[in-house]
């Protein structure tokens, strides 16, 4: 063990280096070591076992006591006795952190921290199959989003491999969202489920923020030692904790998304003028006389897409598909043109909308409001009754809506062929029909999730919960935004550059499912009597079946969840790999630019081409498109963060005064117990195993499933069960069930 020592003081291998936690034995007479030969080798042999079995996992010397079931300081001094026999053989080796793993080949890789609770993370390393595992113990104070450099154990085919974190490379986390305890001393304790220490605070840095409020935290100092907590600095107080302005603005901070707009922002959209030139005018295609009207949902103020038709004189129709013309008054290199660039969406909260531009932009100036001259981008299509497209013009144009109709105006005139318009929209209903026929024979996926949606008081404080409905008038708006999106992506795609290849465009791909996952999900279905392919066409086919017949029962909610995890994500790219759920070669986002950037990048890449220039830095592009595919999924993630928060909120409220039973659908098996979504309000909250009290219950993942040690019962993913509500944490958004036999 000198040696060692010497070694450590030398920086010598790690192999050689001493365990900070190795207990050093007292000095020992000789009949004191006669005494113990026997029980020294019996623990050689039981570290090898230990070691052999754990192929690539690294332990503490205090784990290994524990895995030993060792407390006595004798016996943990002859293990000690023993580790350094195995050290000397070159059985196992020694980290610089002294901690000790089985002497293998190990490879080391660069990734990013995927936090899942305070006993591990996931280390995600691009180009691996699996993620690699890193126990709490040798994260080296990583935090959830950190790139780190790490080194990989081996491991079985298809088991994810252990690893262990040798250095921060880069740090995610800047700021944290939690809330203030003021005691003794001020810790601020993380929203965030993914971030598993509380960060302590400065009494003399509060900045007037009081007991129990949430507040923005910078950390100003990550930890270095184990038991040792971050340090932050609190830059901004969002209020007192359980109100919902509060809360929504919590959430919106916790995923690095904005509050408000800078006030340079807000000035600069002021100082746009609003009234159109007769010059400009003059440069664009007047559509100011042919019936034009938009269809949203009847609380929304930006209205960017509008549907134009007429008919021609040879049978066929016109149908232009208007959107507003935002990069007309958002112009490149401006405040303006930065802050839509680095929001790059909208979000959706349950309550409000945070839009990704100012209100004088998205509300007013390109918003298609009715009875109002507006600037336009349009697709324009010739179109006969079965859907064919015959003809197609792009360009910019100008508009005078003459209706604007909510989902339900539109839905009533469809069903019951009554009111203004009634004829033009069922016309345009059945055409969209048929262009959603052809899409699903070419291979396209039906995928419409149920969509939580509240009743708010005027405090937001949710008074009911219910289902949104997608009906003929959503899929007839749908279906034409999809025709204008396609053909824009496969206009510009036929266009090439000098060198023949075609001219950069921001693509919406979406890549085929992964094998092995799809098998997965194939086998899972099965379960439940359906039959889901894993091979060519039928896939599609066989997943829309099995869509259309899980509808209206117990488990519709689960599968469709699961079928959509086990799809690919869509993301913004300039290479055009298709789309496979819509089952097109070449798609992009053209509809949406007041709330989508990509959107404004299609507008102009289209203009550019349109007027004969070039791309000058496809480079740039491919960099908004992957900060584009970034912040959407932050927008995602954070819209469902408050719709969690309010279903806690409303499951609260609902059990407050008596100890109602729901019935549920086990909709997640894991080893600390099953999820269960409430069929009557669609809340998820978590069954703990510890609270089902009739066996011991082992946990067989590849079945999604639990088995009783005793009885042999199976708790099963789509499981109907019975529940009540154990306990409600609406800082954590978390709801605990008990299961009613």
């Amino acid at each position: 063990m000198e040696n060692q020592k010497n070694n450590q003081e030398n920086n010598q291998q790690p192999a050689e280096n001493k365990p900070k936690d190795l207990i050093e034995p007292k000095k020992k007479s000789k009949n004191h070591r006669k005494g113990k030969p026997q029980k020294s080798r019996d623990f050689v042999y039981e570290l090898s076992r230990l070691f052999k079995k754990n192929q690539g996992k690294i332990f503490s010397v205090k784990r290994i006591f524990r895995e030993l079931n060792v407390t006595d300081g004798n016996v943990k001094s002859i293990i000690v006795e023993a580790l350094e026999k195995l050290l000397e053989k070159g059985d196992v080796y020694m980290t610089e952190e002294g901690d000790i793993a089985a002497n293998v080949k190990t490879e080391m890789a660069e990734g990013i921290v995927d936090f899942v609770n305070s006993r591990f993370c996931f280390v995600i390393v691009e180009g691996r199959e699996l993620d690699v595992k890193v126990n709490a113990e040798f994260t080296k104070f990583a935090f959830d989003g950190d790139r780190v450099k790490l080194e990989i154990f081996p491991a079985k085919e298809g088991v994810k491999p252990d690893g262990r974190i040798i250095e921060v490379l880069q740090r995610k986390v800047q700021q944290i969202v939690g809330k203030l305890e003021l005691g003794k001393f001020a810790f601020v304790l993380p929203d965030n489920k993914k971030i598993h220490q509380d960060i302590f605070i400065d009494k003399n840095k509060l900045k007037n923020a009081k007991n129990g409020d949430k507040v923005i935290v910078k950390i100003v100092k990550y930890p270095q030692e184990i038991n040792t907590s971050p340090v932050g600095e609190i830059t901004e107080v969002l209020g007192k904790a359980g109100e919902n302005n509060t809360e929504m603005h919590a959430i919106l901070a916790e995923y690095g998304l904005p509050l408000h707009f800078p006030q340079e922002v807000v000035e600069e959209a002021k100082l746009i003028k609003a009234k159109t030139t007769d010059a400009e005018i003059k440069k664009r295609r007047d559509f100011r006389n042919v019936l034009t009207f938009t269809i949203d949902p009847a609380d929304a103020k930006d209205f960017d897409d509008a549907i134009s038709m007429q008919k021609l004189e040879n049978g066929h129709w016109e149908i232009g598909v208007h959107i507003a013309d935002v990069t007309h008054y958002v112009k490149e290199n401006t405040i303006l043109e930065d802050e839509a660039k680095y929001r790059a969406t909208s979000v959706y909260l349950v309550d409000r909308v945070v839009p990704m531009l100012p209100e004088r932009l998205s509300n007013e100036l390109c918003s298609l409001r009715p009875n109002e001259d507006k600037l336009t981008f349009s697709a324009v299509f010739e179109i006969d009754d079965n859907a064919n497209v015959h003809k197609e013009w792009f360009g910019r144009t100008i508009i005078h809506s003459d209706r604007r109709f909510s989902y339900e105006d539109a839905q009533e005139r469809l069903e019951k062929n009554e009111g203004d318009l009634a004829t033009e929209l069922i016309i345009l209903n059945n055409i969209a029909k048929k262009f959603t026929e052809k899409r699903f024979q070419k291979g396209a996926i039906s995928f419409e999730t149920q969509e939580v949606k509240f009743k708010l008081d005027e405090k937001g404080v949710p008074i009911g919960i219910y289902i949104k409905q997608r009906k003929d008038a959503h899929r007839l708006i749908e279906e034409y935004m999809l025709l204008a999106n396609k053909q824009v992506a496969e206009f510009i795609y036929k266009q090439k550059q000098k060198d023949g290849t075609p001219k950069p465009m921001v693509y919406r791909v979406h890549e085929p499912p992964v094998e092995d996952k799809l098998l997965n999900f194939a086998t899972f279905a099965r379960q439940f009597g359906y039959e889901v392919k894993t091979k060519g066409k039928e896939i599609a086919s066989s997943l829309n079946k099995m869509l259309t017949s899980v509808q209206n029962t117990p488990q519709q909610n689960t599968l469709e969840s699961l079928a959509i995890r086990t799809m690919a994500k869509a993301r913004y790219s300039i290479e055009t790999i298709g789309h496979y759920g819509l089952a097109f070669q070449h798609y992009t986002h053209f509809t949406s630019p007041i709330r989508r950037y990509p959107d404004m990048m299609a507008h102009r890449l289209l203009a550019m081409y349109l007027n004969k220039k070039e791309v000058e830095d496809v480079k740039q592009l491919e960099k908004q498109c992957k900060h584009s595919t970034d912040m959407e999924k932050k927008a995602a993630d954070a819209e469902r963060a408050s719709t969690k928060y309010k279903q806690v909120e409303y499951m609260q409220i609902l059990t407050k005064n008596e100890n109602k039973i729901f019935d549920g659908v086990i909709t997640g098996v894991t080893e600390w117990g099953v999820y269960v979504e409430i069929t009557e309000t669609k809340c998820e909250g978590m069954v703990r195993l510890g609270d089902i009290y009739d066996d011991m219950y082992y946990l067989e993942a590849e079945k999604y499933r639990l088995v009783g040690s005793r009885s042999k019962r199976i708790i099963t993913f789509g499981d109907v069960v019975r529940v009540k509500v154990k306990d409600t944490n609406l800082e954590k958004r978390t709801m605990d069930l008990l299961m009613v036999k």
